[in-house]
């Protein structure tokens, strides 16, 4: 059809297979009022309306189809009194176009005919509405679109009564809508009051209606009636009777059916059945004003459905009407439900609703002093277990609820008892039923079920802290047994290996042999004690900063057996032999960095080879061209390079030749005294000051003082050495001198001989030597007590006695001696320094201890005895302390790799050495047991510095935990548990205590190793030489 008008009268039939309608329309005249004819029309594909074409009835009238029903823009329509679309595949209205019914001028007409205004039971169509879809008038509805797959709406549907039903889809369009607002009773049961001379009240159904208020006079609000949980009433109205003013209440729009739910609502316009407002200003037959009316109460809308989408924007609502001027009251909210169907539960929960526009079934608001409305109901079906609210939503983390309802009050907080500390409740598909609420640990690096890092695993594995305290207690005391009895053993292996190989060396010994005159030792060494002429020691520290070296002037005793020229040349060559290559220094450096005792294992080791390339050189590569003698020059003997054991300092022997031709040259040997002897070591604790006598020193006092006094002096003055510490050696050196003149002086005056503590060869960097001046003449103590006032020495400052940087002779002539009538120089044995007594000890220049706290733990102390108890207690500290550094590299590891690299490897191998150096310790044997032992001492003391790191680490992971626990307690408006590991200190300090411990133990070990005789420690001379 276009261009067309086709005009019925009566009941209308049509059956086409395509219905095209353009700028045309079909007008259907039922009747009057009291007859009503229906009409139907039937098209087996299409209905498409365009250009304003429009179908209407003033009857009822049933539209079917199989195809698609498309009403295309503005004005196209399908109006009638009674509506009945069904049958088609999809309704598509579009935007502009109208389907409604009852027509605008039968609104009235057509609720007043319908008894449900009045009733109070909910009509049976509404909830279980006919199959067949067809044409029935006396159904109350006034739109039914029945049996239709999609149901498209960009326009406007229309109608009092509206049902959609056996849909599966209904999309409401941006700019679509579906409305029964304000088509509801003009009365019905929740009416609100009117009084002649005064203001309405709202009219109530879902709330209660608002009190209408004008001069003084109040009118109350309709009453609420209904089900909230089953709604099915249309909104009721107010009005006057006397002017015929009213305000209509919302109309009813049911979607879907218990048996045939709506698969999918999309609303991305409105649908409303919201109460009429009134602005009309009422008068009366005088013309005076009276108050306005109340607001219209709001509809209903009931939905049958499985999911839901109200999308920004959007609305749906069932809201009260505004009252009118002059006092009139809102009306009450309408009700809105949600009857739920096939919510899943479980593993199988699907989000039915997701609320991003607005839900409202508010109350109107009054006029002037009117009251608004109360507010309506939105409810829902009741929720299955897990799941509450209005849209079946899950109960919120933390709570479960075992129960159906849709109160949130339903959704009982889980219990925190059986929480964690380290864990969160988890989200869970489909919301807890159950009390006992599944939970997470904050972190994967935590353990089910409890929580717990890898190390607390293991310490609840056995019952507790405590109870794995005692476990791992005696399971170190039950290894350091195994091992002591491990040492014990090997120990006495190699004691009777070596008592059979002396057996056998014996007997081997025993056998005849012809020996060279060389070859027999106690002929040699007397050979060499009688040619000896001086011992020449070299200068510095043997560093690879500053190497030995050997000064230039010759001393005057071996003047008389050198030519000066060659042995210039020959200082020149030993001390280029004698200097560290660059590289060595460099490696030395690297290691000093990384890893300390390797840095000093390896300076040992160089020192070691400097002095055997030194030893080599002069033995065999040098010509011994300096020396004045033939014979020396001749087998290359008269020089002789020597060390102390700890390589600190060297010297070279000069010895005579036999075949000087110099008158003199006999005396001088007769003049080897006063002689210096220089101490080894360096005042640390890796290398403590001791006086090496070797067999020529021994030989050459023994002449003036048996080898057993002299020994014994030796021994008890390194006793007092060891504890001397360079960077305090003010303090620590003055027992020593104390011990000289009480015990060593006193016993060696009787022989003529006497002993000063001095300092010797310092070098321009400020090093110094330190030894002991020995003097043998009668007229010894007549010289000593004459220069031991001498006054210029107390005026000397320090720098100038601690660090001189002039040649030797003039440094001799400044200096104060102590001598017997010869010359200064010969006060030291023609070597640069001076005496210390008490008055020049405070002038000693030192070094200071920037590492005291770690010094702390390396201190040379007296031995106290129980040699095997105290090696079993270092077996059971070195257990415990490798025990606890798995458990601390555990923790670490746990918290982070970063963590467990860092306090492994800062510095590297330190925080594992000291276990392997122990036992290396613990199991070696011979003369090099207690320098291994230092180095063990060494490896401990490094490993302080990853407990430091350690440390720090552990605080910044605190703080920063601490952080974090503060901005989820802000964040997070229940109970919080604590959760930050406190404990994260226990193992790093309790480790820093074990090494304390330990390093304490080994110092007296390593002083019951070096000190077999504790009689040296006598305060009382006469017992120390009790020998």
């Amino acid at each position: 059809m276009s261009d067309s008008v086709i005009k019925v009268y009566g009941a209308f039939r049509m059956y086409v297979k395509v219905l095209l309608m353009w700028d045309s329309k079909i007008q259907i005249d039922g009747g009057g009022k009291d007859v009503v004819l229906a009409s139907m029309l039937e098209a087996r594909n299409l209905v498409v309306l365009k250009h304003g074409s429009v179908i209407s009835s003033n009857a009822a009238l049933g539209v079917y189809g199989q195809g698609l029903l498309n009403l295309s823009g503005p004005g196209d329509g399908i109006k009638a009194r009674q509506l009945f679309l069904s049958l088609f595949y999809n309704i598509e209205v579009g935007p502009g176009s109208v389907v409604q019914a009852p027509l605008d001028e039968d609104v009235r007409s057509s609720l007043d005919a319908l008894s449900i205004c009045e009733s109070k039971t909910c009509p049976s169509e509404l909830i279980a509405p006919p199959d067949d879809c067809h044409v029935n008038s006396s159904l109350s509805f006034t739109i039914q679109i029945c049996r239709v797959e999609d149901i498209t709406v960009g326009g406007i549907v229309k109608g009092s009564i509206i049902h959609i039903h056996r849909a599966r889809t209904v999309t409401v369009t941006d700019g679509g809508a579906i409305s029964a607002s304000e088509l509801g009773c003009k009365a019905g049961i929740g009416r609100g009051t009117f009084l002649k001379y005064g203001a309405g009240g709202g009219a109530g159904h879902g709330g209660q209606g608002g009190i209408g208020i004008y001069n003084g006079m109040t009118s109350e609000g309709g009453q609420r009636y209904g089900s909230a949980y089953l709604p099915c009433e249309l909104g009721s109205g107010t009005g006057s009777p006397e002017s015929g003013d009213d305000s209509a209440g919302g109309g009813l729009i049911v979607i879907g059916s218990m048996k045939w739910p709506l698969a999918r609502l999309l609303i991305y316009g409105s649908v409303s059945s919201d109460g009429e407002s009134n602005r009309d200003t009422i008068g009366n037959s005088s013309g005076s004003f009276k108050g306005g009316i109340g607001g219209g109460s709001g509809g209903t809308i009931l939905f049958f459905l499985q999911g839901l989408l109200v999308e920004k924007n959007s609305s749906l609502s069932a809201s009260g009407g505004k009252g009118g001027i002059h006092g009139g009251g809102g009306g009450g909210g309408g009700r809105i439900h949600f009857h739920w169907s096939n919510i899943a539960t479980g593993d199988e929960f699907v989000q039915i609703a997701s609320i991003n526009g607005t839900v409202a079934s508010s109350g109107g608001s009054g006029n002037d002093d009117g009251h608004f409305g109360e507010d309506g109901t939105i409810t829902g079906k009741e929720c299955p277990v897990g799941l509450y609210g209005t849209f079946c939503t899950e109960c919120p983390v933390g709570t479960y609820k075992n129960v159906a309802g849709s109160n949130s009050s339903l959704c009982t907080p889980c219990s925190l008892n059986a929480l964690p500390n380290r864990a969160d409740f988890i989200y869970v598909r489909g919301g807890v039923t159950q009390p006992s609420c599944p939970y997470k640990c904050i972190s994967a690096k935590y353990k089910m079920p409890n929580c717990y890092t890898p190390l607390e695993e293991v310490i609840y594995t056995f019952g507790g802290p405590w109870s794995f305290a005692v476990f791992l207690f005696f399971a170190i005391i039950l290894l350091a047994l195994i091992l002591s009895a491990v040492r014990v053993k090997i120990g006495e292996s190699e004691v009777t290996y070596r008592a059979t190989s002396a057996i056998h060396n014996d007997a081997y010994a025993s056998s005849p042999f012809l020996l060279s005159l060389a070859e027999v030792p106690g002929a040699s060494r007397a050979e060499e004690t009688q040619s000896h002429v001086h011992r020449m020691y070299f200068m510095g520290p043997n560093t690879f900063r500053e190497p030995w070296h050997l000064p230039y002037s010759p001393p005057e005793s071996i003047i008389g057996i050198v030519y000066e020229d060659a042995f210039n040349r020959f200082i020149d060559e030993i001390n280029l032999v004698a200097a560290f290559e660059w590289w060595e220094g460099s490696v030395h450096s690297i290691l000093a960095v990384l890893a300390y005792p390797c840095a000093w294992s390896w300076k040992q080791w160089r020192r070691r080879k400097k002095i055997h390339r030194l030893q080599e050189y002069v033995k065999s590569e040098y010509d011994h061209s300096c020396l004045r003698s033939c014979r020396s020059r001749a087998l290359y003997k008269g020089l002789k390079v020597g060390s102390t054991p700890d390589l600190m300092v060297a010297y070279i022997d000069f010895f005579l030749g036999g075949d000087e031709k110099r008158l003199d040259v006999a005396a001088t040997i007769q003049k080897r005294f006063p002689m210096c002897l220089i101490f080894g070591g360096e005042g640390s604790y890796m290398s403590p000051y001791h006086l090496h006598s070797d067999t020529l020193l021994s030989n050459l006092l023994g002449q003036y003082v048996s080898t057993a006094i002299w020994n014994r002096l030796v021994a008890g003055l390194n006793t007092q050495l060891r504890s001397v510490k360079q960077g305090s050696i003010r303090s620590t050196l003055g027992p020593v001198v104390s011990w000289i003149k009480s015990h060593g002086n006193p016993q060696l005056e009787r022989h003529g001989v006497r002993v000063e503590l001095g300092w010797f060869q310092a070098t321009a960097s400020g090093y110094y030597q330190l030894g002991i001046v020995v003097a043998v003449n009668e007229n010894f103590y007549k010289s000593h007590h004459h220069h031991e006032h001498a006054p210029d020495f107390g005026d000397r400052s320090r720098k100038n006695f601690a660090v001189p940087l002039l040649g030797s002779k003039q440094a001799i002539q400044d200096q104060p001696c102590t001598s017997y009538g010869v010359s200064r120089k010969r006060l030291t044995g023609g070597v640069t320094g001076g005496v210390i007594n008490e008055e020049t000890l405070k002038s000693l220049d030192y070094k200071r201890d920037y590492l005291f706290p770690l010094s702390l733990l390396l201190r040379n102390c007296r031995p106290i005895g129980y040699a095997e108890t105290l090696q079993l207690l270092i077996c059971i500290v070195l257990v415990g302390d490798f025990t606890i550094t798995l458990l601390m590299l555990v923790q670490y590891y746990w918290i982070s790799v970063g963590a467990f690299l860092a306090v492994l490897l800062i510095p590297p191998l330190a925080l594992l050495s000291p276990f392997l150096a122990g036992l290396n310790a613990l199991f070696s044997r011979g003369p090099k047991r207690s320098s291994v032992t230092r180095i063990f001492t060494l490896w401990n003391t490094t490993s302080v510095i990853n407990i430091i790191v350690a440390i720090v680490y552990g605080a910044m992971y605190s703080g920063l935990s601490s952080l974090t626990v503060s901005s989820a307690q802000a964040s997070n408006t229940k109970s919080f548990k604590g959760r930050d590991d406190d404990g994260w200190w226990i193992l790093p300090v309790v480790l820093f205590v074990v090494k304390s411990l330990q390093a304490g133990l080994v110092n007296w070990h390593i002083a019951n190793l070096e000190i077999q005789d504790h009689s040296l420690f006598s305060p009382d001379p006469d017992r120390f030489w009790t020998m």
